[in-house]
């Protein structure tokens, strides 16, 4: 399925034509601004990934580490126009060289004052709740995107139509963009419309998106390179009166998934779910919220204890391709990072209940608990996962300094075991810190 984006070429031709009519009219109005964005990061963990019989792995399966991570903005404005760069850097403290280093965001944006607008060059997306297509900041490297977007806003209206087309090399015979890439698809066109009720706290998002995904494998005849399509669509809904929040969200997902080794399947998976945040006083608030998404039917238990690999036509395991993970299933980020055993999906139920306490200005603190169990039906086995405890702490010192401090104590069950460690423990434990400086170097106008 190919979705050829007219629509854009003629947001972009309008837009372009209103930019110079606009650029005549106005006095020059440039602003610049440059800014530094450094984060340190720690975590001690234990538990929770398979247990390794390779030679000299620890056992114990516990690791520490600090993560620095440097970014550098540069941005541009002037009325019509608008450009922005910002160059990363990430590295494990004690490695001879960095992780990464290269441009995070680099774009070019023109809009006019009837609200159309063009956008080129790599960007960092977030839509609605981030469930879907987010930041996922808290991963350090945070997720961005070579696209054209183009779109109009104004008057509580928001349309949003984005192209990709992602390639590992610009060559020939080597037509190809794997999972080696920057991001999980090859190309991707994406529709977004919201729209904020007038003088009603009441807010919508219609969501549809196009992703083709790179299968197959060059040096196998049986299995050549192609192009799999799969599509979402959903909508996400926000009600926020005086002291509460309601959210609620549905996704379908449909076409084909490709798997670690370039495999093609089908899918047909949905997801659907419901937050209340309630703030009676300014210092205290609670949450409360439920999770759904799909899984395969009836995994099966065979001979010693373990689970089949199940032969299913169509998958039904939602796949949350490019969401902020750890704001929704705890944070852990347990069940999307990392595979199932065997390869299959059991889906997930979250019911979750939280409280936060703000007694001072800057100072936040939270608690959340989480019920977690299969979002399928599991033959000979008890659907329930286990009960994960999240626990952060919160003190912004002023406008450009602000530290975050966390635990999070998962508590698995044999069903867990089974599903996600294998011959590991069902417990996982994580601690972590924070620490974020981000002064603005300079700003000017002229």
């Amino acid at each position: 399925m190919r979705l050829i984006p007219k629509a854009i070429i003629v947001l972009i031709g309008t837009a372009l034509c209103s930019l110079s009519a606009q650029a005549q009219k106005d006095t020059l109005r440039n602003q610049i601004s440059v800014g530094i964005n450094f984060l340190t990061h720690g975590e001690v963990q234990g538990g929770g990934l398979p247990k390794s019989t390779d030679p000299g792995t620890n056992v114990a399966d516990v690791a520490g580490f600090i993560m620095g991570r440097l970014r550098l903005n540069v941005g541009y404005q002037r009325p019509g126009i608008e450009a922005r760069a910002v160059i990363q850097n990430m590295a494990i403290w004690g490695m001879s060289g960095n992780m990464t280093v290269g441009l995070y965001e680099g774009w070019v944006k023109l809009s006019n004052r009837i609200g159309l607008f063009a956008q080129l060059g790599r960007v960092a997306l977030a839509y609605d709740d981030e469930r879907i297509i987010g930041l996922n900041d808290f991963a350090m490297a945070s997720l961005s995107h070579d696209v054209l977007r183009a779109g109009y806003e104004g008057h509580g209206h928001k349309a949003h139509a984005i192209v990709a087309f992602n390639q590992n090399g610009s060559n020939v015979y080597t037509n190809t963009y794997y999972v080696n890439g920057a991001q999980p698809y090859k190309t991707m066109q994406t529709l977004w419309y919201h729209y904020d009720v007038p003088k009603f706290p009441l807010g919508a998002s219609l969501l549809f998106m196009n992703i083709g995904q790179q299968a197959g494998n060059p040096d196998q005849s049986y299995n050549q390179p192609r192009v799999v399509w799969q599509q979402l669509a959903g909508t996400y809904l926000k009600y926020a009166p005086d002291f509460m929040t309601i959210e609620a969200s549905y996704y379908h997902q449909w076409g084909w998934f490709v798997d670690a080794v370039q495999n093609a399947g089908k899918v047909d998976a949905w997801m659907a779910s419901a937050k209340a945040d309630v703030r009676p006083w300014k210092f205290l608030g609670f949450t409360l919220g439920y999770d759904y998404l799909s899984g395969d039917d009836y995994v099966p238990m065979v001979y010693g204890g373990t689970f089949g690999l199940p032969r299913h036509d169509v998958s039904k395991g939602f796949i949350p391709m490019m969401g902020s993970r750890t704001k929704f299933y705890g944070l852990l980020d347990y069940f999307y990072q990392s595979a199932h055993i065997h390869g299959f999906t059991p889906g997930l139920q979250n019911a979750y209940a939280g409280i936060d306490v703000s007694p001072f200005k800057g100072f936040k603190a939270g608690v959340t608990y989480h019920f977690l169990t299969a979002g399928t039906k599991l033959r000979d086995m008890d659907s329930t996962l286990g009960h994960d405890v999240d626990l952060s702490l919160s003190y912004r010192f002023n406008e450009w300094i602000a530290l975050e401090i966390g635990y999070t104590h998962m508590i698995g069950t044999e069903t867990m075991r089974q599903l996600k460690q294998g011959g590991g423990s069902s417990h996982a434990n994580w601690g972590w810190f924070s620490l974020v400086v981000n002064p603005d170097v300079f700003k000017g106008r002229w």
